[in-house]
């Protein structure tokens, strides 16, 4: 039998009953759904030491399960010592059993170990139904060993989710146990 992660269950087996009953929507294939989870991350320094791509790369790797690909400087800008094609930080995409499995370690491991913490903003939604929030530190995933880090590098997820609003998406993500700040729906 396939290995499915703990959080597919729970949107197969209770969030989309409660969607759809929360909503009533008329077809199955209305009930909004997670789509994807980018996370990325620029690295700062990059300009005076290619190797900090490479650190940044290798710690993505270890956070996210799957190799990120490299983003590179589009065009050259001089006031920044910044060349066309420079490497400057990296993302990666992730989808399916990936992709639930970080939602899970991010809700549960990795929001709760960051200092003061009181929830995440709910007014992060881009008005199309996807959630954006950024980490300041890397060290918040228990797959950074605290003794390797050379430089604190933040980083931004984007859950993106097939919901028409940002309403159907706060509900969706509520039902990951997503710890929003404040108890309200995203009204937009």
């Amino acid at each position: 039998m396939a290995y499915s992660p703990r959080l597919r269950d729970v949107y197969e087996n209770e969030i989309r009953a409660n969607l759809q009953k929360e909503f009533s929507y008329g077809n199955v294939m209305e009930i909004p759904k997670l789509d994807k989870i980018v996370i990325n991350m620029g690295v700062g320094g990059a300009v005076n030491d290619s190797k900090k791509v490479k650190k940044a790369v290798i710690e993505m790797t270890k956070i996210a399960g799957q190799a990120p690909v490299t983003t590179r400087a589009k065009k050259s800008i001089a006031g920044f010592k910044v060349r066309e094609e420079m490497p400057l930080g990296c993302k990666v995409t992730l989808r399916g059993a990936k992709m639930y499995e970080f939602l899970d370690r991010l809700i549960q491991v990795a929001l709760p170990r960051v200092r003061d913490f009181r929830g995440v903003n709910d007014k992060s939604f881009d008005g199309r139904g996807n959630f954006a929030l950024g980490l300041k530190e890397q060290l918040v995933f228990t797959e950074i060993n605290y003794d390797d880090v050379d430089d604190i590098r933040g980083m931004d997820v984007i859950i993106c989710t097939t919901a028409k609003n940002d309403k159907e998406a706060h509900s969706l993500l509520s039902g990951f146990e997503m710890p929003f700040a404040s108890k309200t729906a995203g009204d937009k």
